[in-house]
């Protein structure tokens, strides 16, 4: 065989095994496809700790066998949420990063932590609801926010609550605004208010029902209020802020995003496979017991959610000025 017929019968070969590749719908070096999601494990960043935490790795665990791979919850916490948001923003639009989200998309954008803001991910189901609520020390007398509230126009007290403009934060402010009373705000991050309260050095603290359970239980704290408009299942008889006068309605919803530009077939999958973790009865039996309220929307109805949610948290952080200039 002679050089030159050597080169061509070479070329031809190679023409023909990528002419084969192409006919079978293959690539010699491809990146995974949408269509195969997922065949890697998941990673799911979690913003916050407590009770955010808890239910973030029962859904992570139960979206595994859902989903046939690992789903690891990864806590990335920090900066009212923008450390975790930032890293989900920078990876690959794949659906094997995503992130436990909350109204703390538009809290953390507002309040100046973050330059992005909702519009940098694409929603996949909102999971549920959480409701703050108000405790104080058994010890202090108070049954009623009416008692609060005279006490707080005697004398400033003070109110523990996750940082400054978190939701509890946020709550809290709408609260007071409407009580008609000021307060000083102390921050607390990882759930150290109910422990703050109980020592005696805040006078109140505005946190989820999950963290003051095991200490109202022991006869130590008081819930007097929720932010909610009706009472929620894990503290039947904690009457609302609206029972006792008071027109608040502030309720933090939690749910799973992915990074803009995600392929709409991985989507699909994780809708799917939240939404059969969110109707099955066991995982129903942990959130009940965690005071989380179960309440799925597909991915869709998801982001159109946010987008009017966040136009409203815009509205109430400016008129309590916490809402940053642009």
């Amino acid at each position: 065989m002679n050089r030159a017929f050597a080169f061509a019968f070479g070329r031809c070969r190679a023409l023909v095994a990528l002419a084969a590749f192409a006919t079978l719908g293959l690539a010699p070096v491809s990146a995974p496809r949408a269509a195969d999601f997922p065949n890697q494990p998941v990673e799911m960043t979690v913003l916050f700790g407590g009770s955010s935490a808890t239910i973030a790795q029962l859904l992570a665990d139960a979206m595994a066998k859902e989903l046939g791979v690992a789903v690891a919850a990864v806590s990335r916490t920090g900066a009212s949420g923008a450390v975790g948001y930032s890293y989900v923003k920078s990876t690959p639009p794949n659906g094997y990063n995503i992130v436990w989200n909350s109204n703390s998309i538009s809290t953390a954008h507002h309040n100046g932590n973050m330059d992005f803001n909702y519009a940098a991910f694409d929603g996949v189901a909102r999971v549920g609801m959480e409701v703050p609520a108000m405790a104080v020390r058994t010890d202090s007398g108070w049954k009623t926010l009416k008692e609060f509230a005279a006490a707080a126009k005697k004398q400033k007290l003070k109110v523990g609550i996750s940082g400054r403009g978190s939701f509890t934060h946020l709550s809290s402010a709408a609260l007071f605004n409407k009580m008609g009373v000021d307060v000083v705000y102390v921050p607390y991050g990882k759930g150290k208010a109910p422990v703050e309260l109980l020592a005696g050095r805040i006078d109140a603290a505005l946190q989820w029902p999950s963290q003051f359970q095991s200490h109202v239980q022991a006869g130590k704290l008081r819930v007097i209020a929720v932010t909610s408009a009706e009472r929620i299942p894990v503290m039947p008889d904690v009457p609302t802020a609206k029972e006792q006068g008071y027109d608040v309605d502030m309720v933090l919803w939690r749910g799973v995003a992915a990074p803009k530009g995600t392929p709409k077939q991985a989507i699909a999958k994780l809708e799917q496979a939240i939404k059969n973790v969110v109707d099955s009865q066991e995982f129903r039996g942990h959130c009940k017991r965690l005071g989380f309220e179960p309440a799925f929307l597909p991915a869709a109805e998801f982001d159109r959610f946010i987008a009017k949610d966040d136009v409203a948290i815009a509205k109430l952080m400016a008129s309590l000025g916490l809402k940053k200039s642009k």
